[in-house]
């Protein structure tokens, strides 16, 4: 048995966890805050002692967003601002490799622009071999290509490195009708199919993201990174968050 009272077995062998930025800092602030960050690791540390293998994509909107040089005049050019994302999820990921590090993990940062000063580059089968030998693997710089989003860069990982299922922790408890932060009467569903959430256009990842995992019939379950032992609720197939998978 876990600790969370689950059975002893996980339901899923490999998971795909996209964590963005707001992950890696308190509520309302910038940068990095190491306690938060140690707090991500904890989690993950804690679904990976029952053997599941985890990559982890992250988002880097902590320390910057590429969107807000896309605004007006300001001299840099669109590809360029997302190339400045790109490594700032980098700066994500060493944060986190040393997180998880500090608590015993076996971990490798793969990227998927070159920077082999301090990380390996992503290669496919370099990165399945990595989690079958029990390391956490940390996937930084999206795609490496500009114009992607690091939620469709999950599922392309998700797709690629043969995952059972995506989960994208959120600050919220799954997907709303609503933006629950705003509106209070906002109805937390507790399943939903691809259509169902492209047709209500509801904000959980972006377009591309759905298509792909609908196209591959990928599960997604949302779910609330913040709330203690939810990642390993979550590969136990416990019901935390929304679940998003094909036709009910």
């Amino acid at each position: 048995m876990s600790e969370n009272g689950s059975a002893s077995c996980p339901k899923y062998k490999r998971v795909v966890l996209k964590i963005s930025g707001e992950g890696f800092v308190h509520p309302g602030e910038r940068g990095i805050a190491m306690d938060a960050v140690l707090h991500i690791a904890k989690q993950t540390f804690q679904a990976a002692k029952h053997g599941v293998q985890i990559a982890i994509v992250m988002g880097g909107g902590n320390i910057l967003r590429g969107a807000q040089f896309t605004s007006g005049n300001t001299g840099i050019h669109e590809a360029t601002a997302h190339y400045m994302g790109m490594l700032a999820t980098i700066m994500n990921g060493l944060a986190l490799q040393d997180a998880l590090e500090s608590l015993g993990c076996d971990t490798r940062l793969m990227t998927a622009i070159r920077t082999d000063g301090v990380a390996e580059p992503y290669i496919r089968r370099r990165a399945r071999r990595h989690l079958e030998k029990g390391r956490i693997v940390i996937l930084a710089a999206g795609t490496g290509s500009p114009f992607v989003t690091t939620d469709t860069a999950a599922a392309q990982r998700a797709l690629e490195l043969d995952a059972n299922i995506l989960l994208k922790a959120t600050r919220v408890d799954g997907v709303f009708s609503d933006d629950p932060e705003k509106n209070p009467h906002a109805v937390l569903y507790g399943d939903l199919t691809y259509e169902e959430v492209r047709r209500q256009n509801l904000r959980v990842m972006d377009h591309e993201a759905i298509t792909k995992c609908m196209e591959y019939e990928l599960p997604i379950l949302v779910f609330n990174f913040r709330k203690e032992g939810n990642i390993e609720s979550a590969v136990f197939g416990q019901r935390v968050g929304t679940l998003i998978h094909g036709s009910k």
